[in-house]
């Protein structure tokens, strides 16, 4: 009895759609147009050890099978999911005089796995056609990376997603003998929510046509309410990439006080899955760099914020971390302390390390007075203002410099005045 009954299925629209020239590219003009190196490496099949590396859907894998479809060499794929070393070496086996080896995601292979491939790419036996959703820089082991041309392909742009959708819908290899047309705000709508993935802007397209089934026969059309009822759920790309260059905006946009963008910044990080403690730090980091004395309480708001997020959790947890973002981003800024603390350790690098002066080292143990330790120090509280002018360091040295910013206005003219008192 068969328990499996196997029928030829027909592949989804986003593989049926690959481009099958240079000129059904779209997207990728600053690498593929006319006359740019990368597509006269693959027109002269000149191709060397490359990385392709972008967002999912930007056509990484298909300029891949375009290099097959150019290339007179022997072309040989592998995907670094499932594939291993025991695949590498038959590859190698497998090698012609002159061989591409396509391996997709080749991020996912391991360190042991990367550095099986490097001695047959270093003496010419494998050329390396490696594609990656992930900078190479950070995924890949220095010696493969360096061995490799690296080219990034950018999200495709809204305009050229919508010329590929309808492409799908006029193409035989596509919907072109359905009778289905897609309405224009249909098409605006799913090249928004794509995000300049190609694959997601077709798979949309697919499954909102799928959903029409055998009603309506000829002039059928999609929607906009069709789309919305078919699309899933907007998911947001976010690999290491983006990890660190998020954050960054998100920084620079608190000490930049900026909240408006600070609070985008902060949403893209949570809608991403981002480690909320890792986002709280950074703020109380921020609130002590860049806010510093012109506002002290910044620093005791993230704090808290951090605190709170700990014993509430997530997704409530947004709420204090959204406070405090938005409290550091809108305060009075000032890096002194920073800077402070900055110079204060160069200089101790930098220049001899002075001695603690005599009266203030400790006098609470069993012979100091002997030793002179403590002798001539005064007590600050005894003195009127509780303050008195006395020597903290061997060598007068000044590090920290307020600004004239919020609170530290007052710190700094608290001490100007200080530090011009004349010596009793």
């Amino acid at each position: 009895m068969e328990l499996f009954k196997t029928e030829s299925r027909t592949p989804p629209l986003a593989w049926r759609m690959q481009p099958g020239d240079f000129g059904d590219f779209l997207g990728q003009a600053a690498l593929l147009g006319p006359n740019k190196p990368l597509r006269r490496l693959i027109e002269e099949d000149k191709i060397v050890s490359l990385i392709l590396y972008g967002p999912p859907g930007t056509g990484k894998t298909a300029l891949a099978h375009l290099i097959a479809k150019k290339t007179k060499a022997g072309f040989i794929s592998l995907n670094a999911v499932t594939a291993g070393v025991k695949d590498i070496r038959e590859a190698v086996s497998l090698r012609s005089a002159k061989t591409i080896l396509f391996v997709d995601e080749i991020h996912r292979f391991n360190k042991v796995q990367q550095d099986a491939l490097l001695p047959h790419i270093e003496t010419g036996e494998l050329t390396l056609v490696g594609a990656s959703t992930e900078n190479p820089f950070f995924s890949l082991v220095p010696a493969l990376s360096s061995r490799s041309l690296i080219f990034r392909l950018n999200p495709i742009p809204k305009d050229d997603l919508k010329a590929l959708l309808f492409r799908a819908l006029s193409d035989t290899r596509g919907l072109g003998c359905s009778g289905v047309s897609l309405a224009e705000g249909a098409a605006d709508f799913i090249a928004s929510v794509s995000e300049g993935d190609a694959r997601r802007a077709l798979n949309t397209l697919e499954l909102a046509f799928l959903s029409l089934g055998d009603s309506g026969g000829e002039g059928r059309l999609i929607t906009l309410d069709r789309v919305k009822e078919a699309i899933q759920n907007k998911t947001l790309y976010y690999d290491e990439d983006d990890h660190y260059d998020t954050i960054s905006a998100f920084i620079k946009s608190m000490r930049g006080t900026a909240p408006d963008a600070t609070a985008y910044w902060l949403a893209k990080m949570i809608e991403s899955g981002e480690d909320p403690l890792f986002i709280a730090r950074r703020i109380v980091i921020c609130a002590a760099e860049d806010v510093g004395n012109a506002d002290p309480r910044a620093l005791v708001v993230a704090v808290s914020a951090m605190q709170a997020l700990e014993r509430i959790g997530m997704p409530e947890g947004r709420i204090p971390l959204s406070q405090a973002a938005l409290y550091v981003a809108s305060a009075p800024k000032s890096n002194a302390s920073y800077l402070a603390i900055e110079k204060a350790t160069e200089a101790l690098r930098t220049e001899p390390v002075q001695p603690v002066p005599a009266h203030l080292r400790d006098s609470h143990y069993k012979g100091a007075q002997r030793l002179g330790a403590g002798k001539g120090y005064v007590y600050p509280h005894d003195s009127p203002g509780h303050y008195v002018k006395q020597d903290y360091l061997n060598r007068e040295k000044h590090f920290y410099h307020p600004s004239s910013e919020g609170f530290e206005r007052v710190i700094k003219s608290r001490l100007q005045k200080r530090r011009s008192t004349p010596d009793e």
